[in-house]
């Protein structure tokens, strides 16, 4: 069994009393954390490896509830036209990507993530709703391998497309047109699920998705997308998987309940402009609702997060990353999320540091099913923990621990990664090879560029 004691750490335990701990110790053992407390109250076994938490903020793992696979190559094409942009990723996702593109986006994503101290993550297998990229299980499977090396958690949302089909592809090697069907994708799917089913203890696991349907949209073929709803719901049951969509707003949750495709298993992303008949659908549900204060979905309208919290519903942070004008710093996206609010309530105290925390850590986990496991540093819960090397000026002086994570705090201050027990960096350095993700993810970006005759609109 082995043993390990982090000790005179400032530990933020987020924890059914919410307790900041001083002068903490806390133990794992193996892959579950065993004992969290004041220094004098938790002694050290004899077998423990040490680790000196002094000037070093201790926190639960951060969980990123909403992201996309494909973007982390693709975001610095962005410029002022958002559509040009759009487009782009369409063309390389659909048309010019290979397994190499997908496997060296996974490794780039998730070298980022776990750096910025995401230990548990939510990734969208393509850019949206009209581009997932399940026409075979390759690059789903090759994204759930990189998690694995990276030494993180990734729940995949294996995606269904908006109608109507059949929709135009070509292949991942490159060689033929393809004519995807709902079927198809459907199928693909379920076998990701049977693939890549121990979330938990092996890092992978797959959640379901299909685009969100506004009134309008159902207006135009409501028995085509109830069958839809009805179909990605029986395997959803079948498989036992989490559900999660891509951009409700105005009328589309309560028609999201209608559908039958709500209850506490869902987490449904963005979710702004909500109505009041949105916001008790949610509630009657137990679904939870994915905030992204960073997003453009957020500019053009507002998630009512601190309404919905008020009213009981579980809401959750998400990246929406990566993107022309965002990564995966959740601590910029903490920092967002409180201005977002104050200014909107014109309200310093609208929310609080404390709230943002919970959003991607304790609240997170439970939007995933995943509370009595993840979350917070408790005993019996797994070993997900990361370290913030407080020794710096923009955390000084060292006080009020709640406020300098969410206020302060940045990806770069990221010291110390421990994943299901595993010490995944330590000091920043991991023993991943590190240049050879960042060569390889440029390289594959360039080559997609060049077989989709992209090159010359990015080269500025």
């Amino acid at each position: 069994m082995t043993s390990h004691a982090i000790i005179h750490t400032t530990a933020i335990t987020m924890d059914a009393e919410r307790r900041i701990i001083d002068d903490a110790t806390v133990l794992f053992e193996n892959d579950r954390i065993t004992a969290v407390g004041p220094a004098g109250d938790v002694p050290l076994p004899e077998t423990a490896e040490v680790i000196d938490g002094r000037d070093m903020i201790t926190l639960p793992g951060l969980i990123d509830s909403h992201a996309h696979a494909g973007h982390g190559l693709t975001r610095n094409l962005g410029s002022g036209d958002g559509d040009a942009w759009f487009q782009a990723c369409e063309t390389i996702y659909t048309r010019g990507s290979t397994p190499a593109f997908w496997q060296a986006e996974a490794r780039l994503s998730g070298l980022e993530r776990l750096k910025a101290g995401i230990t548990t993550c939510t990734m969208l297998l393509g850019g949206g709703a009209d581009h997932y990229r399940t026409d075979t299980a390759e690059a789903g499977n090759l994204h759930c391998d990189a998690t694995r090396e990276i030494g993180i958690r990734t729940m995949l949302a294996a995606g269904l497309n908006r109608r109507p089909f059949p929709k135009p592809y070509r292949s991942l090697d490159l060689d033929r047109e393809v004519s995807l069907s709902f079927e198809d994708q459907l199928e693909v799917c379920g076998e990701l699920a049977q693939t890549n089913g121990d979330f938990l203890n092996d890092g992978a696991g797959v959640c379901l998705i299909m685009p969100v349907y506004s009134p309008e949209d159902f207006a135009q073929a409501p028995e085509d997308i109830r069958a839809m709803c009805r179909a990605a719901m029986d395997l959803r049951e079948k498989h036992g998987l989490l559900f999660t969509q891509d951009g409700h707003r105005s009328g589309s949750i309560a028609l999201a309940e209608d559908l039958g495709i709500l209850g506490p298993w869902a987490y449904l992303s963005h979710s702004v402009d909500l109505t009041p008949e949105d916001m008790d659908a949610a509630k009657r549900s137990g679904a939870s609702i994915v905030h992204n204060p960073s997003a453009i979905m957020s500019v053009l309208g507002r998630c009512p997060a601190p309404e919905l919290r008020e009213m009981g519903v579980n809401v959750a942070l998400g990246s929406d990353a990566a993107a022309p004008d965002r990564g995966y710093d959740m601590f910029r996206h903490m920092a967002q999320c409180l201005h977002y609010h104050r200014r909107h309530f014109r309200d310093p105290e609208v929310m609080m540091p404390r709230d943002v925390l919970e959003m991607c850590t304790i609240d997170a986990a439970k939007a995933i099913g995943m509370d009595a496991d993840l979350g917070s540093l408790e005993p019996g819960k797994k070993a997900d923990i990361v370290m913030l090397d407080r020794r710096k000026p923009h955390l000084y002086p060292p006080m009020m621990p709640l406020t300098t994570v969410a206020q302060f705090a940045n990806a770069a201050d990221v010291h110390t990664v421990i994943v299901n027990g595993e010490v995944r960096m330590r000091d920043r350095k991991t023993a991943l090879d590190e240049a050879g993700i960042l060569d390889a993810a440029a390289g594959e970006l360039n080559a997609a560029l060049a077989r989709c005759d992209l090159s010359h609109l990015f080269t500025e």
